[in-house]
């Protein structure tokens, strides 16, 4: 009878060691999944900021040109302008007094 409630003791014990290292284990795996989980998303952040830089700095450069050619077009039209208005300044003077006096 003593021999059998010894076993039943030893089985118990060993029931709850086996129980408190399967808990470690799965707790341990557990944070191995969470730790996996965080480097795959933080790979991905990484790839995701990667991109966001390329298409930032091709976005500046595109912005840049088409600002030079706005720039370069509105020069052009001021050079234009300002010889339109030199060549013609006398007689737009006198058709607006024309206009004007009647």
């Amino acid at each position: 009878m003593q021999d059998m409630i010894r076993r039943i003791v030893e089985a118990d014990s060993q029931a709850k060691r086996l129980d408190e290292e399967n808990k470690k284990a799965a707790e341990r795996e557990k944070r191995r999944i969470e730790e996996e989980a965080a480097a795959i998303y933080q790979k991905y952040m990484d790839q995701a900021q990667e991109e966001i830089a390329k298409n930032d700095a091709y976005l500046q450069k595109r912005t840049d040109r088409k600002l030079r050619d706005i720039d370069a077009r509105q020069k052009s039209s001021l050079i234009k302008l300002k010889a339109d208005y030199e060549q013609n300044r006398d007689r737009w003077v006198d058709e607006i007094v024309s206009r004007v006096v009647g």
